[in-house]
């Protein structure tokens, strides 16, 4: 591991100004961890005004102090042998940003946040104690001060033993842990985080004064709870940063509705309780979006509100669509956005669907995906692999979820809408001699209908000739076949959920 030569450069030329500089927080971490830090965080005893001298190609406007440099750098792309160019080099110009921030403590934090007030230090001493957690809370400098110096050696300042933390994997507090999350209790969070990002442990005092401040994560805005709860979803072990919430008494202050799950059994066709499912759905969701992962850890949050019965034979009917609908206040209440919502709650309110080899046909295939959308299907059959795996069912993909995804290719190109009809409304108006209307809509809806059962039927002929058989009928009869259809329909997938439990 190397430091960037861009970040020697900065901290180079502040020492030239006569001033300290040293790479600090979450990128020392990642480097000791032999890991390439996503940012450099550069601290120095220069003020902001003082950085701003040193880089001219610099601003800043908050009120922490942090200035951003813009550091020039070129990228040398190496001729393609298979065209020509002039030279025998391309260059390119770019730029990097690199945040440095002077040496400070801090003061009181009313709103459990912010720093009510804020004061330049004089030393790297005074600016690591306020850091939250030990390891990050280590900064680094190279003994020599040459940018073009590889492997040189690190004068690491580690007041807290934040080395030792790192080599034992333990999340530990800088100083008090309660007086670290007194100041920002967003840190609370954050130590959740880190041990499931890390594979870490939480420290034994840092736990408990996790535990004893939990309430105190109200405070916080909840866009950094979301943020926060993002990267622990996305990690590779989002099984456990839930657990952890859970254990730490996090997760009844930001999804409470998950907790309602806890000791809560199931019927005959499930071995774990509907918390431990939804986890291990989690754990085992072979999708690496967001969403679906949320559609797994949230796709039977309904379940304790429906169920009906005890024992083997209790029931959830309909907790697909009351999940939807929690989905979304949950989702919308921790501000995510809505087109992330509505994907997350499609998925939850389709999770049921009912489908056997040789019982389910080539239009409820069509159905389906009519009212998922084709780009959907493949994150759908990945939430029913992980609600599978999730309920101790070993096989991931079993023949009946192949031959369906056999049969959503084979479909896939049939008409699911009324815009795939090989007529339109302009047809619909020129052949029954009518004007722009409701009775327009009414006749594509019901050739839709005739087609989603048929495919066949999707040819400019055959539909003209069905155009001018409706035309024979009142908007009023059209409208109540439309209705017939889909009540139809609804009836028969209310049917095929219940048979989910019975296979």
């Amino acid at each position: 591991m190397e430091i960037s030569k861009e970040v020697k450069f900065v901290l180079d030329k502040l020492k030239e100004a006569g001033y300290e500089a040293y790479i600090v927080g979450g990128c020392v971490r990642d480097f000791l961890r032999g890991v390439e830090p996503k940012d450099w965080d550069v601290t120095t005893n220069a003020k902001p005004e003082e950085i701003q001298k040193v880089f001219s190609d610099s601003f800043y406007k908050n009120k922490f102090g942090t200035v951003t440099v813009r550091i020039q750098k070129s990228k040398i792309k190496k001729q393609n042998d298979n065209l020509k160019f002039r030279d025998n080099k391309i260059q390119k110009l770019q730029f990097i940003e690199i945040e440095i921030t002077p040496f400070r403590t801090e003061e009181k934090y009313s709103d459990k946040r912010h720093p009510d007030q804020i004061h330049w230090a004089k030393s790297i001493e005074e600016d690591l104690a306020r850091r939250d957690f030990t390891i990050n809370a280590m900064a680094a400098t190279p003994m020599v001060s040459k940018s073009k110096v590889k492997n040189e050696k690190l004068n690491i300042i580690d007041l807290f033993k934040g080395q030792k933390d790192l080599a034992n994997k333990l999340i530990r507090a800088v100083g008090k842990p309660e007086d670290r999350f007194s100041e920002d209790a967003l840190r609370m969070m954050r130590a959740v985080r880190l041990a499931t990002t890390l594979n870490f442990e939480i420290e034994p005092e840092t736990f408990k004064a996790i535990q004893k401040n939990a309430f105190w994560i109200k405070a916080v805005s909840k866009e950094r709870i979301r943020d926060e709860l993002v990267k622990v979803i996305l990690s590779d072990c989002p099984d456990r940063g839930i657990l952890l919430l859970k254990d730490t008494g996090l997760l009844k202050f930001i999804v409470p509705e998950l907790e309602k799950g806890i000791g809560v059994s199931q019927n005959r066709h499930h071995i774990y309780t509907i918390f431990q499912h939804s986890v291990l759905s989690l754990k085992y969701c072979p999708s690496k979006k967001l969403e679906v992962r949320l559609a797994a850890l949230f796709h039977d949050i309904a379940k304790p509100e429906t169920k009906r019965g005890k024992g083997p034979d209790a029931t959830f009917y309909n907790h697909d669509r009351v999940g939807a609908k929690i989905t979304m206040k949950i989702l919308g209440r921790l501000r995510f956005s809505k087109e992330l919502i509505e994907k997350v709650a499609l998925l939850v309110k389709n999770h049921m669907f009912y489908y056997n080899v040789g019982e389910v046909t080539e239009s409820g295939v069509r159905r389906l995906i009519r009212r998922v959308g084709l780009e959907n299907m493949e994150d759908l059959i990945a939430l029913r692999i992980a609600d599978r795996l999730g309920s101790g069912v070993p096989k991931a993909k079993p023949y009946k979820l192949r031959h369906l995804e056999y049969l959503i290719r084979k479909v896939s190109k049939d008409p699911i809408s009324v815009k795939m009809l090989k007529v339109g409304g302009g047809d619909v108006m020129r052949v029954l001699n009518i004007k722009p209307g409701p009775m327009v809509g009414a006749v594509l809806n019901a050739l839709l209908a005739e087609v989603l059962e048929d495919p066949s039927l999707n040819k400019r002929d055959i539909l003209e000739k069905k155009i001018k058989e409706f035309g024979n009928l009142s908007l009023e009869i059209l409208k109540e076949r439309a209705r017939e259809v889909e009540e139809k329909k609804e009836e028969i997938e209310a049917e095929e959920k219940k048979k989910f439990y019975l296979k």
